[in-house]
């Protein structure tokens, strides 16, 4: 036995662990989800854009479109690396082999987005953070449904 071990004996003090820097127990891949959802709908606003007799007020919009485009494929990155590396744990890993795999594969859709405008490639991006999603509630027992997509999305 070690002081240490001595020590935390005499005053009753239990060791504890945590999964992340600071264990608030609040996570949740919707912020992924929206993030991905964005980058598909600025997909759709920019394949509708239509530029018009206003060159600067197209190049003005296209460029903001792109702008947050770029933003929420980061912002999904974000969230995804949050999860994978704060949340999902060996254990995980155990009922789900293929984890690091598939949030490996959202993170480089995420990028793709980034570097095209590519409505498929944008879809699979979203499916892919729903795949993650399932994966993240079923770790809490709980089936993963997001009803609500098709209006936050705005379809």
């Amino acid at each position: 036995m070690t002081l240490k071990t001595k020590l935390m004996d005499a005053l009753h003090i239990n060791q504890v662990s945590a999964h992340c820097d600071i264990p608030c127990g609040i996570y949740d891949p919707i912020s992924a989800k929206i993030a991905a959802q964005t980058v598909l709908k600025m997909i759709v606003r920019i394949d509708s854009l239509e530029a018009g007799d206003n060159q600067a007020a197209y190049q003005n919009t296209l460029s903001r479109y792109i702008a947050v485009k770029e933003e929420h494929a980061n912002l999904c990155k974000k969230e995804l690396d949050i999860l994978w590396h704060d949340y999902f744990t060996p254990v995980h890993l155990e009922s789900h082999p293929d984890l690091h795999d598939k949030i490996w594969k959202a993170n480089k859709l995420a990028a793709a987005n980034k570097q095209n405008v590519n409505r498929a490639s944008a879809e699979e991006l979203v499916a892919a953070v729903d795949d993650i999603a399932g994966i993240f509630w079923s770790t809490k027992g709980v089936e993963y449904d997001d009803a609500v997509a098709a209006v936050r999305f705005g379809a």
